[in-house]
C-alpha cells in the first residue's frame, strides 16, 4: 500500500513537471508572437506615461494596423498606444483601462464607440473566457487578482478565471506559432465589393437577437464607470463613432436610441463626442462590410482624427 501511495506521489509529480513544462514554453510563445492582445502591449511597452490611450472594439484596432500608430505618432508628435480589442464592449474595456492605470497615466483616452457592443453580455461578461483572447494574454498575478475580482463583483465566469491561471487555452492554443493578428490586418489594403448580403449577415452576427433596453442601459452604466475612473486619474475622455458605408448603418437596430442615450451620458461626464458614422460613404474607404482600409483610414485621420488628437 506503501509503495501504492509512493508511485501516486511520483505520478503526480511527473505530471505537475510535464504540465509546467508545458505552460512555461506557451508562455514564452506568448511573448514571442504578440502582437494585438492588449495585455501584451501594457506588459511590453516601456512607456509609463502616455499622450493618448485608444479603447474599443474593432473599429478602433485598424488605428494599430502595420504602421499606422507609428505614423499617426510622427504626425502629431504624441505618444499613442491601442488596446482595443476584437468584440469587446464596455465591460471588458473598463478592465483593460483599470489595468492600465495601475502604474501608468495617460492624459487622454479615445474611446470607439459601437452600439452592438452595448447589446449583449456575448461582447462583455463573456468575452472575458473567450479562448482567442485568453490565449494571448500573459500571465501576471495583479491580473489574475484582477479577474477573480471582475467573477466575484461583475458577472464573469469563474471558467475564465480557472483558464486564466491554469494557462489551458494558451497550452491548448493550435496557432501558438502563429503571430496574434486580427484577421481583419491582412485585409488592410483590400477594398471591399459592396453586397448587400454581406451587410446582413454581419448585422446579424454583431446583434444575434434585437436589442435589449436593459442591457443597453446595463452596459451604458459601466461605460460611466470607465468615465468616471479616467476624470479621477486625470483623463480627458473623446468618444467616436467611426465612419461606416451609409447602406451599412441604416441596417444597424435602433443606432438612434443609442446615439441620444450616449450623447447624453457623454455630456453628462464631461467627455467629447464626435460623430463621423456618415462622413465617408465611397466604398473604396473599406476593406469590409464596416472597416476602413488604408486609404479611408488615412482620409480619416488627415481629415478628422489628427485635429482631435493634438487638440483634445
Amino acid at each position: 500500500m506503501r509503495a501504492l501511495g509512493k508511485a501516486a506521489v511520483l505520478f503526480t509529480a511527473i505530471g505537475v513537471l510535464l504540465y509546467g513544462g508545458l505552460y512555461w514554453t506557451a508562455e514564452r510563445l506568448v511573448y514571442r508572437t504578440g502582437r494585438t492582445n492588449p495585455f501584451f502591449k501594457m506588459a511590453t511597452t516601456e512607456d509609463r506615461s502616455l499622450d493618448w490611450v485608444i479603447l474599443g472594439a474593432s473599429h478602433a484596432m485598424p488605428l494599430d494596423f502595420d504602421d499606422f500608430n507609428a505614423h499617426m505618432e510622427a504626425a502629431t508628435d504624441l505618444r499613442i498606444l491601442n488596446l482595443a480589442a476584437p468584440g469587446t464592449g464596455p465591460l471588458y474595456t473598463r478592465f483593460v483601462l483599470e489595468h492600465f492605470l495601475r502604474g501608468r497615466r495617460t492624459g487622454n483616452v479615445l474611446y470607439v464607440l459601437n452600439s452592438f457592443a452595448f447589446s449583449s453580455r456575448a461582447w462583455n461578461e463573456d468575452r472575458f473566457a473567450d479562448a482567442g483572447l485568453l490565449r494571448r494574454t500573459p500571465f501576471e498575478p495583479s491580473l489574475a487578482r484582477h479577474l477573480l475580482e471582475y467573477s466575484r463583483r461583475h458577472g464573469v465566469s469563474a471558467l475564465a478565471v480557472l483558464d486564466y491561471v491554469t494557462g489551458f487555452s494558451k497550452i491548448n492554443n493550435r496557432g501558438r506559432f502563429q503571430p496574434d493578428i486580427w484577421e481583419g490586418e491582412k485585409q488592410f489594403d483590400r477594398t471591399h465589393r459592396p453586397s448587400a448580403v454581406s451587410d446582413r449577415k454581419r448585422i446579424s452576427y454583431l446583434y444575434p437577437s434585437p436589442p435589449d433596453a436593459a442591457a443597453r442601459e446595463r452596459y451604458l452604466r459601466e461605460f460611466t464607470a470607465l468615465l468616471t475612473l479616467a476624470r479621477t486619474r486625470g483623463a480627458h475622455v473623446v468618444a467616436v463613432k467611426m465612419p461606416v458605408p451609409k447602406r451599412f448603418h441604416t441596417r444597424l437596430p435602433e443606432e438612434e436610441v443609442f446615439d441620444q442615450a450616449v450623447r447624453k451620458l457623454l455630456a453628462a461626464g464631461g467627455a467629447d463626442f464626435h460623430d463621423f458614422s456618415l462622413t465617408m460613404d465611397e466604398p473604396r474607404f473599406y476593406f469590409d462590410t464596416d472597416h476602413l482600409n488604408r486609404t479611408g483610414l488615412t482620409e480619416f485621420f488627415e481629415r478628422h482624427l489628427k485635429e482631435i488628437l493634438l487638440t483634445p
